[in-house]
């Protein structure tokens, strides 16, 4: 059958029924500078062979992380996943397996659903967690609109250490909300007074640790005078394999805790799919996003799963759904659930104490770089370099030897005035021979 397009009746017919004019109202919320003046430089139409060889030469300029030193993150890191991993998620009954829509003839996925819930809930220091999210930075906005459920405030505010992504987000859902969004200035030393900015108006402080330049932070202050004011205090982490060796954020006060789980099972992928983290304490289930699912028993005493809570809009009543926008991320929770099970604790305890070790060793040998310092006083396994000079120019002399240095923190915080400040993240995966070719090509090029 052929692919009949509309009509220029039909666009106006349903233009007509909806109450626009025009097709570009529909984009109102849209910021103007972020919309195309003309089309993409790409040919209207191409046979398929041809496409693959435009297509093939436009990837093959692309630079896998897996070729090069690489001490990118800001966000997203590279870790070693086992092979096993990806041989078990690739097995027809996950791989083609999606959303537990008919949740009793889907017990094999809410049983690692189940599982993936509890590692995380043991990760977080937190009483329950949910079935994923998008990524973090949805996640994030999540937890913001559910603190305002629960406070019955509109007011949030950001520490500076927020990845600027995340904060976006929120910004935006904020926005649509009609909430009020406050964010603290980029806080480079992770010593920002966000206690001042509490009061009995909040309804959540949102606070990273690691935060964004990777300092750690200790959040119990925060917590108590949070819970003081009858605010929530929100957790945020990029780094899930941090939670391997710092205390969790649910043992320093937090009562919602959100962030990406890339790192463990889940390749970079040049940006996704990533899976957001999810957990709260148990007074506040209800108001969690997203699906949650439980143990129990059949008529003859058998152990069985079930969908315990199914809170979006696909399942209940528009007006009584926690989120419209939340799934859970399937394959990659799966794979999260597999390494984590093929870790343990012990094993992830290890390879976080070895991504420490090596950013230590890392950031030693820059700090002796003259005209190089390092700005943290802690971190796990990324850091903020200051350097003498545009962190970004720096950065493509080191790309153009083959090494991904890092991350300018001028690429997400333009207007901070931190043009000379970098990101480096060093995990298990980098060697001794990728630190001392990165040290000695940064000597080189300054």
């Amino acid at each position: 059958m052929r692919y009949l397009p509309l009509t220029p009746d039909d666009r106006a017919g349903m233009l007509a029924k909806i109450g626009v004019d025009h097709i570009d109202a529909l984009f109102a919320d849209i910021p103007s500078d972020r919309l195309l003046k003309h089309l993409p430089t790409l040919p209207l139409h191409k046979g398929e062979i041809e496409v693959e060889r435009v297509m093939g030469r436009m990837a093959s300029r692309n630079v896998s992380a897996s070729s090069v030193p690489f001490f990118v993150g800001a966000g997203a890191y590279k870790h070693h996943v086992p092979a096993t991993v990806d041989h078990l998620i690739q097995r027809s009954e996950f791989l083609t397996s999606y959303t537990p829509y008919q949740p009793e003839i889907a017990q094999g996925t809410l049983q690692y659903l189940f599982e993936f819930q509890t590692q995380v809930a043991a990760l977080t220091g937190m009483d329950v967690a949910n079935a994923s999210m998008y990524d973090g930075s949805t996640g994030c906005g999540e937890a913001v609109l559910m603190a305002h459920r629960i406070t019955k405030r509109n007011k949030a505010v950001l520490s500076g250490g927020l990845h600027p992504h995340y904060a976006d987000v929120v910004h935006t859902l904020s926005q649509m909300a009609e909430a009020e969004c406050v964010t603290l200035a980029p806080d480079v030393s992770g010593r920002e007074d966000i206690l001042s900015q509490i009061d009995g108006t909040v309804s959540c402080v949102v606070v990273q640790t690691p935060d964004f330049f990777g300092n750690l932070r200790d959040l119990r202050a925060i917590a108590d005078k949070c819970h003081a004011n009858g605010a929530l205090l929100i957790a945020v982490f990029t780094e899930v394999m941090s939670l391997g060796l710092i205390t969790p954020p649910g043992e320093m006060g937090a009562d919602i805790v959100v962030g990406e789980g890339q790192s463990i099972g889940n390749a970079l992928n040049f940006g996704g799919p990533y899976v957001g983290l999810f957990a709260t304490k148990s007074q506040y289930v209800r108001q969690m996003p997203g699906r949650l699912c439980g143990e129990t028993v059949d008529a003859d005493g058998t152990r069985g799963f079930v969908l315990t809570l199914s809170t979006r809009e696909q399942h209940i009543r528009r007006d009584k759904a926690t989120s419209n926008i939340c799934t859970n991320s399937g394959l990659c929770t799966l794979a999260f659930t597999i390494h984590m099970s093929l870790l343990g604790q012990t094993g992830l305890k290890r390879v976080a104490e070895i991504n420490h070790a090596n950013a230590v060793m890392l950031a030693d040998e820059l700090d002796t770089i003259k005209g190089v310092s390092v700005l943290n006083q802690s971190f796990f396994n990324e850091f903020a370099v200051r350097l003498p000079g545009n962190a970004s120019h720096s950065v493509e002399q080191l790309a153009a030897r083959h090494i991904m240095a890092g991350v300018p923190v001028s690429r997400l915080l333009p207007d901070a005035g931190l043009d000379d400040v970098l990101l480096v993240a060093n995990t298990e995966v980098n060697s001794d021979d990728d630190r001392k070719a990165f040290v000695e090509a940064l000597k080189e090029i300054l």
